[in-house]
């Protein structure tokens, strides 16, 4: 049996400019709604994440979102193969016709499923890592009455220029694989996956990692093999165009492309009332402390602290970074 929830809209407007006659929003929860309904937390998913991983890595009794002190809701991003995705969605939606989804998309649905069946009205705390992070900036901008704490993590309210470059090299790995077939493949299209994994490698941790072979943790013997051993199998397991429709999401994340703050960077920074604590890690090469400095330093009282880890953007997944999170995230819940 499923571990989750499906809430479900329907023809759901997509900031783009497609309709989707029904949307799925796949979510599970965990603790309680307290008498006073104010313990409720947010941790959305990251590219490629589920809730699984969630409670894998970030959610867990001893740890800083206990269920056992809070009702913590996990959403699945559209697009992860669990919520609406190329991979489930019915004609004339499916496969290489799923439409363009945004951050914003993301974070209204779930507003949606918050307030029209949860009943949620307040968030004591919105966090997340990775893209969970840009939803994590979009919540607190598109909805700044509801969220008391914000937390992102290794990600950014705006995706930078550097970032989109590693993007587009992954979508042309998988794109450029003539079977992807312009998305509807009879087969995995393993050779782009594979070049796909193999570029991820070289971003997802960091040069200091690969210096100091820290490759050995996984039991690889060298380089190669840890590109084999671990990321060829990780991605291996995606379906490539739901890979590419969370990318896109990611590539076009903006908290200021929208209506009402019409492309000001700055002001949409502004608008955020949470008190916000920002993590970068030192040594992410998608998420560089330098934009984090600067967001935290537009956003009134926000702080920006950054982790110091050689797993660069995976830090989060590092035990040995976990205690560092987990504190920032204990003194905003406390506050």
């Amino acid at each position: 049996m499923a571990d989750f929830e499906i809430f479900e809209a329907s023809n759901f407007v997509l900031q783009k400019g497609a309709v989707l006659p029904k949307v799925h929003l796949a979510y599970k929860t965990v603790g309680s709604l307290n008498p006073a309904r104010d313990n409720a937390v947010l941790v959305p998913t990251w590219y490629t994440g589920t809730h699984t991983d969630l409670e894998t890595y970030m959610v867990g009794a001893g740890r800083a979102l206990d269920p056992g002190k809070y009702y913590i809701v996990m959403t699945n991003l559209l697009g992860n193969g669990i919520s609406s995705s190329p991979s489930n969605t019915a004609a004339p939606f499916e496969r290489g016709r799923f439409p363009h989804v945004t951050i914003y998309d993301n974070v209204r649905l779930q507003h949606m499923l918050l307030t029209s069946r949860l009943d949620v009205k307040t968030l004591r705390l919105v966090t997340g890592w990775s893209m969970g992070a840009c939803q994590t900036f979009e919540w607190a901008t598109q909805f700044p009455d509801m969220v008391r704490t914000a937390c992102p993590i290794a990600g950014s309210a705006r995706t930078a220029n550097y970032n989109k470059v590693f993007l587009l090299a992954l979508e042309r790995a998988l794109t450029l694989d003539p079977a992807f077939n312009e998305g509807f493949y009879e087969r995995p299209p393993v050779a782009g996956l594979r070049a796909f994994a193999t570029i991820y490698a070289g971003w997802g941790t960091s040069e200091p990692f690969y210096r100091t072979e820290m490759w050995q943790a996984f039991g690889s013997r060298n380089m190669v093999e840890h590109v084999s051993d671990f990321w060829e199998p990780f991605f291996a397991r995606c379906d490539a165009n739901n890979l590419l429709s969370q990318l896109r999401t990611w590539r076009d994340g903006d908290i200021s492309g929208n209506a009402t703050h019409r492309g000001d960077f700055a002001a949409a920074l502004r608008s955020i009332r949470a008190r916000a604590i920002v993590m970068p890690v030192d040594n992410d090469r998608y998420f560089p402390p330098v934009d984090s400095e600067y967001e935290a330093s537009q956003i009134p009282g926000a702080e920006c602290r950054v982790i110091r880890s050689a797993w660069g953007h995976m830090a989060p997944m590092n035990p040995g970074d976990v205690p560092a999170i987990d504190a920032a995230l204990r003194e905003l819940l406390a506050g």
